[in-house]
């Protein structure tokens, strides 16, 4: 991939709309990568990015502490754009706020708008992308051909039934992250990835295989679920590495942690958290 330091004309106006995908990978205080939907992403100029924030969860907290982000934009025409960007400041005022708050998703929103934009510093981008759909649709295929042979029975189940379904529908989306040698997350497509089983993810390698070979075994990893509902899933769990599952090779991450990043409530789904008593109102 390409690696630019600035976005083009071109670039900057196909952020423009609401109706797109926007992600920002972040890296959590234990250094384990998490990935979140931010559709109110575009570019402020051709060396920054801001997004709107509107609902809690973890990825606003991490940036805190960690700056290091890795974001992909992809637009209607499933063009992608990907790249790393360091996270600068926060503000809750201004015309970046008044843009955001006057575009019709939140303006006409009676329920939120967006309270806070914050402001990233681009460091690279690969510029403009196309999914490479004839890899994906084969990748696809020998993943679904395959997958059976990859799953495990866990003492417990880890994805709910909801969760599997989505993973295994041909048409959503997913993405996945792990951390680089350089301490910034990668962030790359991965849509023929599929639920070998509750506690288990699968997938072949040949659509991004150049970029998932640099994917270490026992390297942790998270995975985003997403269909074009905007219902989504995050999993985060440990790549076990490349084997043969009868007819075809697959990678597979044994899920350890499910998160629902969808508002008005994200929270953890796995380990099942105790419930604690309501103390203030």
């Amino acid at each position: 991939m390409e690696r630019f330091t600035e976005f083009t004309d071109s670039d900057m106006k196909a952020f423009e709309p609401e109706a797109k995908v926007g992600l920002i990978a972040t890296v959590n205080q234990e250094g384990l990568p998490h990935i979140t939907l931010i559709t109110a992403i575009q570019a402020r100029g051709p060396k920054e990015l801001i997004w709107g924030q509107f609902s809690e969860g973890l990825s606003k907290k991490h940036v805190l502490n960690n700056p290091r982000t890795a974001f992909l934009i992809m637009t209607l025409d499933k063009s992608l754009w990907r790249g790393t960007a360091l996270w600068r400041e926060k503000r809750k005022e201004g015309a970046e706020f008044e843009m955001f708050n006057n575009k019709p998703m939140f303006r006409y929103n009676s329920y939120f708008g967006i309270h806070t934009v914050h402001y990233m510093d681009l460091v690279k981008t690969g510029g403009r992308e196309k999914l490479p759909l004839f890899s994906i649709v084969i990748s696809s295929l020998l993943t679904k051909a395959a997958k059976s042979a990859a799953g495990v029975k866990p003492d417990h189940p880890v994805l709910k039934t909801w969760a599997e379904g989505l993973f295994n529908r041909l048409d959503s989306l997913k993405f996945i992250s792990w951390v680089g040698d350089d301490g910034f997350p990668l962030l790359v497509p991965l849509i023929q990835c599929q639920a070998a089983s509750s506690s288990r993810l699968a997938f072949s390698p040949i659509a991004y295989g150049k970029e998932l070979r640099d994917l270490r075994k026992g390297c942790p990893v998270a995975v985003f679920g997403l269909t074009m509902d905007m219902e989504d899933i995050l999993v985060r769990g440990v790549f076990r590495g490349p084997a043969r599952f009868g007819p075809a090779a697959l990678g597979t991450v044994d899920i350890d942690w499910v998160y629902n990043s969808m508002p008005p409530t994200p929270g953890q789904i796995y380990p099942l958290k105790p419930l604690e008593p309501v103390t203030g109102f």
